[in-house]
């Protein structure tokens, strides 16, 4: 059977034949041997035909469709064009090797025609890349390490667009920098604090917060120079005014030893290095609360902007999080008791990475797990949202943290919660009432615009009527305003009219559906008042055949 080799290069689609396949024999080894030396390799495979991309953006084009394993219109036609035809009812003679087994099933499935693509396939591609342009007389090594390179940009780009878009990146980038800066932050403060204890050890008793403590170690510096007179600035920096006083209280009467200038100075420089994380770890996580409530605002009204932030991460983008079903998102985050549970066959876990939202900590321990898979159904939802709306608002997440809080009443007091159908059929009317406001506020804006047009239309013919006092088509030219704005007067009645027209008619449409309901039900009864009527006569003419028969028989 005739082998037939297809490569898809930077340049175009080139098509192979490989021929005497039986001198070396179908293996891998001899063909990897045969595959560095041209003068053998060139015996076994030769060029049958070569198609060059048109431009740039078709190659392009083309590559994107074998990524993503179809066959184009120009690839069929080039096949179809150079292979050998295959006749009806008969089997092929050739098949065709292809790198991709996706492209190999598409080209079966569309052309009929019989594809492999196994190792041995793989090494003479191999072969075919490392001398295409030996093959190709007109083609320069040059020239094809460009077009490989221009191909490569640009697909890469075209990638990176894709990309640029979901802008959920950043949250998951934003997520990971500051659990890092937390635990950072919490190992540096600890480090503060076993350096400067050794100085002012009452210190670490008094002032519980991380922050704190290194602002008021820079501030201090040597406690030997603490005095009644910084109570005010200690007082600022904690607070509490007690406190700063405890503070100097406790430095008059320290245990802790002298240190030189040059160790203060470097106690100092570091819990200033503390102090700036510290601010800017609150940056950030202001910048990532923008961010979640731009990307996904029901989310983060629902669990949380760093929950939320978190499962995102875990899930790889909000598309993906999106697409996980309420089951996957309530275990996330615990993989590893997942599989542990499954093979010793011990409980499975109840939750996952939403263990950190204040419901799962409301809830007593008895309905811990209902809670958790009653709040992964909606984190599902407002996920969905979130990723498939084109309206960015956080009316639904809030509707569903009502729905849960309503869920975790009925878990202690008993209270029904409302359905689910009616909290949704609220939470689009809200944001349906709220896209008309942001309208009519819109309406008033222009309205306001084009009075203060008018205004200074106004002022400007009062300034040049005093140089234009004998010219008379200025009072055409104020005729041809007020007929404007009576147009445009008529026009705002018209939309006005219109809106009201569509009120009604959508009033009018439920009314005609009830009424026609009505209708039905009315048909309904009076053919079935027919049908008994129906019934009513045959028993009447039944009972005269009766009567007949028994006179018949009596006479």
């Amino acid at each position: 059977m005739a082998l037939y080799l297809l490569f898809e290069s930077a340049s175009g689609y080139s098509l192979f034949h490989a021929y005497g396949l039986d001198e070396i024999g179908q293996n891998t080894e001899a063909v990897r041997n045969s595959v560095l030396d041209l003068t053998r390799f060139g015996k076994v495979v030769k060029l049958v035909a070569f198609n060059p991309f048109s431009s740039a953006l078709d190659a392009l084009n083309q590559c994107n469709a074998i990524s993503e394993g179809l066959m184009t219109e120009e690839l069929r036609n080039f096949l179809e064009m150079n292979l050998p035809k295959v006749k009806e009812g008969k089997k092929a003679k050739f098949s065709l090797g292809v790198a991709e087994p996706k492209v190999g099933s598409q080209v079966f499935e569309v052309t009929k025609i019989p594809c492999q693509s196994n190792e041995f396939v793989l090494e003479l591609l191999r072969g075919v890349r490392l001398h295409f342009d030996r093959f190709i007389k007109d083609l320069k090594p040059s020239d094809l390490e460009k077009a490989q390179l221009g191909l490569g940009h640009s697909y890469s780009r075209a990638k990176v667009k894709f990309n640029v878009n979901r802008v959920d990146n950043m949250v998951i980038q934003a997520i990971f920098l500051l659990d890092t800066l937390d635990k950072d932050i919490n190992s540096f403060s600890m480090r503060v604090r076993e350096w400067y204890s050794w100085h002012f050890p009452e210190l670490v008793k008094i002032i519980n917060d991380n922050y704190l403590y290194a602002k008021i170690a820079q501030f201090v510096d040597n406690k030997a120079n603490l005095n009644e007179s910084h109570i005010p600035d200690l007082a600022d920096i904690v607070g509490d005014e007690e406190k700063a006083k405890e503070i100097v209280e406790a430095a008059k009467a320290s245990m802790g030893q002298d240190l030189s200038p040059i160790d203060l100075i470097n106690v100092q420089q570091f819990a200033q290095r503390v102090i700036n994380l510290s601010e800017y770890r609150k940056k950030l996580y202001e910048y990532l609360v923008t961010k979640m409530n731009d990307i996904a605002p029901n989310l983060a009204s629902l669990i949380g902007e760093v929950v939320g932030a978190r499962l995102i991460s875990h899930a790889g983008s909000l598309s993906n999080l999106a697409k996980c079903p309420s089951s996957t998102l309530q275990i996330l985050g615990a993989e590893k008791a997942l599989f542990r549970a499954l093979k010793t066959g011990g409980n499975t876990p109840k939750y996952g990475l939403i263990f950190h939202s204040s419901f799962i900590g409301r809830a007593s321990a008895r309905n811990k797990g209902r809670i958790a898979r009653y709040l992964a159904n909606k984190c599902s939802i407002a996920s969905r949202i979130d990723c498939f709306s084109e309206v960015n608002t956080s009316i639904f997440g809030q509707k569903l943290r009502e729905q849960v809080e309503e869920r975790l009443d009925f878990y202690d007091k008993g209270v029904a919660p409302r359905k689910n159908v009616d909290v949704m059929k609220n939470a689009i009317e809200s944001v349906l009432n709220n896209d008309a406001e942001e309208g009519d506020d819109g309406l008033q804006k222009d309205e306001a615009s084009v009075k203060k047009s008018k205004k200074k239309k106004s002022k400007g013919e009062n300034v040049d009527g005093e140089a234009m006092v004998e010219d008379k088509p200025t009072e055409v030219a104020d005729d041809v305003d007020i007929e404007a704005e009576t147009e445009k007067k008529k026009k705002k009645h018209k939309l006005e009219e219109q809106l009201q027209n569509a009120i009604t008619h959508e009033s009018n449409g439920h009314d005609t559906e009830l009424n026609g309901t009505a209708k039905k039900k009315k048909k309904k009864k009076k053919s079935h008042e027919d049908v008994d009527n129906d019934g009513d006569v045959q028993m009447g003419t039944e009972g005269k055949k009766k009567n007949k028969k028994v006179k018949l028989e009596d006479e």
